[in-house]
């Protein structure tokens, strides 16, 4: 998907690994945008349109984790494109903000970086899946993984972990890596922010970088 010249929304998408309050400074940004008198699409991966949420629940819950992270990468592929079809892409025409919990940088970092898929391949279903759209601002909010996951769990309260979640703690440590990768690769767009501060500082943090880049 290709964004005309003229497209007034803006596109900011959230990242990092589990417990780093994604999902918290997501929907505290939307807010405030909502406050700022712009019209704002709050979204999430996977899922975000109704095709993609079915293929949230085959991928949180580990039915696909048989066939391998080629597998898993695909569907997530699938699960995105239907969600800028029928949600992210229209929201830009209109000119709205879009702010989404994770986005292709998940899968990069997941099943890419630390599950082995070629980085050729994942480009390779960008380009397939996206049309060159990207985020014009990705928070990748950093945090310790053994700090993240102890977050996800008191989160969860003696609920099960979800697919990624359970996984160990290594492997937590490289999606970390991961992202402060793909953060120093793309400076122009990822902004790291130190997840480990209070919730509110992480806030101030994020609405300040998005009043310097994109002056809503």
């Amino acid at each position: 998907m290709q964004r005309a010249a003229a497209d007034l929304g803006r596109f900011i998408t959230f990242e990092g690994g589990e417990g780093a309050g994604k999902s918290t400074q997501a929907g505290i940004l939307a807010n405030r945008l909502t406050r700022a008198g712009r019209k704002v699409l709050a979204t999430r991966e996977p899922g975000g349109s109704p095709a993609a949420e079915e293929i949230r629940e085959a991928l949180l819950f580990g039915r696909v984790r048989q066939l391998g992270p080629l597998a898993e990468a695909v569907l997530f592929s699938v699960a995105r494109a239907d969600h800028v079809e029928h949600s992210i892409g229209g929201a830009l025409q209109q000119g709205m903000w879009v702010v989404c919990d994770r986005f292709l940088d998940s899968t990069r970092a997941y099943q890419g970086a630390t599950a082995g898929v070629p980085k050729p391949l994942i480009n390779a279903l960008e380009r397939l899946t996206l049309g060159g759209l990207l985020p014009d601002i990705t928070f990748i909010l950093d945090i310790p993984a053994e700090e993240g996951l102890a977050r996800a769990a008191a989160r969860a309260e003696g609920g099960a972990p979800d697919r990624f979640e359970g996984q160990e703690l290594i492997l937590h440590e490289r999606v970390r890596r991961a992202f402060l990768d793909i953060a120093e690769e793309e400076p122009e767009r990822c902004i790291v922010i130190d997840a480990s501060q209070p919730e509110a500082m992480v806030a101030e943090d994020v609405w300040e970088a998005v009043l310097e880049r994109l002056h809503p």
